[in-house]
């Protein structure tokens, strides 16, 4: 369901009829009038789509409670570029995605597929898992927004979910989690988030009524890492 898009293309669409219909009447292609405008609508509501937002709807509860099913969200689409068709390249780039963006992409495995999670680890990060903790750059990260269903906690040799790691987010990739750890699929099974499969920001959550809000995007703040002469990682010094 895209309510506010398809609400703002048939708003385009009757108000550009309606002053057809004042001001045009007296033409004699009246047909003309009529087509014209329509198509103009059309078009501007495919652009606005396609480059600056589009809605979804929330069909898994792997972001509970950031997002819970059946949500239905306004993604800002240009904030992290322009996707241009057939190519990787982007445009119109403002920033690029931060520690604690809720984001939309194409899932690598299958592209047709859109996903929704929260970006966790930038380029050149190390990502660890310690019994159900998250470490970025040897910083333990205070998620007030995670939510954990499962109290039992699976070690590596059985499945990466409980824990994970250390690894180096590779140039040009995001590590990316669901809120709701013990039930999401994420970096955490399927790898590293290619810069070129983001499609956008939440922004809104705009139905049902009672769920009208900003979308919240938490601020992770750790340290960074260095490297030394030799291009190689410094993590930062633990106590």
């Amino acid at each position: 369901m895209e309510l506010i898009f398809w609400s703002l293309f048939v708003g385009l669409t009757i108000g550009e009829l309606l002053v057809v219909h004042v001001f045009k009447l007296s033409k004699q292609n009246k047909i003309r009038d009529w087509v014209e405008p329509a198509f103009e609508a059309i078009i501007i509501a495919i652009i606005i789509r396609t480059l600056l937002i589009q809605a979804f709807k929330i069909p898994t509860s792997s972001m509970e409670d950031t997002l819970l099913i059946n949500d239905h969200i306004i993604a800002n689409k240009f904030i992290y570029g322009t996707t241009i068709p057939f190519r990787k390249d982007k445009i119109l780039r403002f920033e690029k995605p931060k520690r604690g963006d809720v984001v939309i992409f194409r899932y690598p495995v299958d592209p047709k597929l859109m996903f929704i999670k929260r970006c966790i680890g930038l380029p050149g990060d190390t990502i660890e898992i310690k019994d159900k903790v998250v470490y970025v750059n040897s910083q333990k990260l205070e998620e007030k927004y995670v939510y954990h269903k499962d109290i039992r906690t699976f070690p590596a040799m059985y499945a990466p979910r409980d824990n994970y790691g250390p690894i180096k987010v590779p140039e040009g990739h995001y590590f990316v989690m669901g809120d709701n750890r013990d039930y999401s699929s994420d970096s955490r099974f399927w790898g590293f988030l290619p810069d070129e499969f983001l499609r956008g920001k939440a922004w809104i959550v705009y139905w049902p009524p009672n769920r009208w809000r900003i979308i919240k995007h938490e601020k992770i703040i750790v340290n960074e890492p260095t490297a030394d002469i030799k291009g190689n990682t410094l993590l930062p010094a633990t106590k």
